[in-house]
């Protein structure tokens, strides 16, 4: 195969697959990928308690695992979990993760787009930071309402990461030059500058390029059939004990981003 049909065949969500891939190995070092705290912990669970109840057994898809944060917690309220993400070095550690704490979680390679799973399967579907990669959400939106059983719930935490306050690019100019002085402790950096230019790039050509915002999710999910739609931007507890990891200011700009849980429900 020529160079050319190389480069004609890899699109962007192969581009978005290798940047989740390379991203693996350091993912959770991030505050807000893993759970540094049991307050933070404590915080994620009354967030999926408010809206999906206890697990007692019911079956949960985590779309886009990535190293299993979301399936644990889900797991630790009661839910029979199976994740899904197409990043082979991510799923190699949500395993390894599990085989460590003793779970019996199913971790699987899959499309969130597309997600190859039975239809009416799943009670409950979560996933974090996801909805703004999608190259496609509508047809995501679809595929999630397939595989739910009626009555069942889908549960969205994400965010506008486009689109940014004055108040939020203040915080963090603050946060930079105390980190530059040595004012604040440096953060651990999680990749290379050059992904970093990935990652604007992929921004850049996502469905949501100019940022997911709340109401923009919820007017396709409600196209695509889902009903009982409820943005819930009430996020404070798990800010809070997240800013705990970082400087006064990256707290402050944390805080002041558009961020928002996002509950319907398959009719």
């Amino acid at each position: 195969m020529s160079d050319v049909t190389d480069r004609q065949n890899y699109n962007l969500r192969d581009e978005i697959k290798a940047y989740w891939s390379e991203r693996a190995a350091t993912f959770d070092l991030s505050p807000g990928h893993e759970i540094f705290s049991e307050e933070e912990r404590a915080a994620w669970h009354a967030l999926f308690l408010r809206h999906l109840g206890a697990g007692a057994g019911r079956a949960a898809l985590d779309l886009a695992s990535g190293t299993g944060v979301i399936s644990h917690l889900l797991d630790e309220l009661g839910f029979k979990v199976q994740g899904l993400d197409w990043a082979e070095p991510m799923l190699e550690r949500a395993r390894e993760k599990a085989r460590k704490r003793g779970r019996s979680i199913r971790f699987a390679l899959g499309d969130a787009e597309n997600t190859m799973e039975p239809d009416g399967h799943y009670d409950v579907i979560v996933n974090r930071h996801l909805v703004w990669t999608l190259v496609d959400p509508a047809a995501a939106f679809a595929e999630w309402l397939r595989v739910l059983k009626p009555g069942g719930t889908l549960l969205i935490v994400d965010g506008d990461f486009v689109n940014t306050s004055a108040l939020e690019r203040l915080f963090s100019k603050l946060s930079v030059w105390g980190q530059r002085f040595g004012v604040f402790k440096a953060e651990t950096p999680t990749g290379s500058s050059q992904m970093m230019a990935t990652h604007r790039s992929i921004l850049s050509r996502v469905h949501f390029s100019e940022g997911a915002r709340a109401e923009a999710v919820v007017e396709l999910l409600r196209e695509a059939g889902f009903t009982d739609i409820a943005i819930d931007r009430d996020l404070s507890e798990i800010h809070r004990t997240q800013a705990r990891n970082w400087n006064v200011f990256k707290g402050l700009a944390r805080k002041s981003q558009h961020r928002y849980a996002i509950c319907a429900r398959r009719p």
